[in-house]
């Protein structure tokens, strides 16, 4: 299983912010660390999140809740989430509107990580 690294992050972030605007930079160091480490939580041998979709529902949820960054948060939660499915070959198919509306709902609080979790599933090819 592949990880996105703290290193990938923080490059993907400053890509996006360079090709779609806002303003780059960290805002919490702690909030952002808390964010990648959330998915692969265990106690022991159990994993609170012991699938690639419940891993990946995990990693955008708390990039976009926790607010890592100073903007563009809900980008890097959906970029991040996309492609921690494709590097670990599940692939799901979704129109550019199904994904905003989801990414928009989460942060909005409409929608929680279970709701997330099923949007992932219901959209698996």
């Amino acid at each position: 299983m592949i990880r996105i690294t703290k290193e990938q992050t923080l490059k993907a972030h400053r890509q996006l912010i360079e090709k779609f605007g806002g303003t780059d930079g960290l805002r919490d160091d702690n909030l952002l660390d808390s964010a990648l480490a959330a998915p692969f939580h265990a106690f022991g041998e159990d994993y609170a999140f012991p699938t690639i979709e419940q891993k990946a529902a995990r990693l955008a949820f708390g990039l976009i809740k926790n607010h890592p960054f100073v903007d563009g948060n809900k980008r890097i939660g959906a970029h991040l989430m996309l492609a921690f499915l494709r590097g670990n070959n599940v692939i799901i198919k979704y129109t550019q509107v199904e994904l905003h509306t989801i990414i928009n709902h989460v942060a909005s609080g409409e929608d929680d990580y279970d709701e997330l979790l099923d949007w992932i599933i219901d959209h698996k090819k």
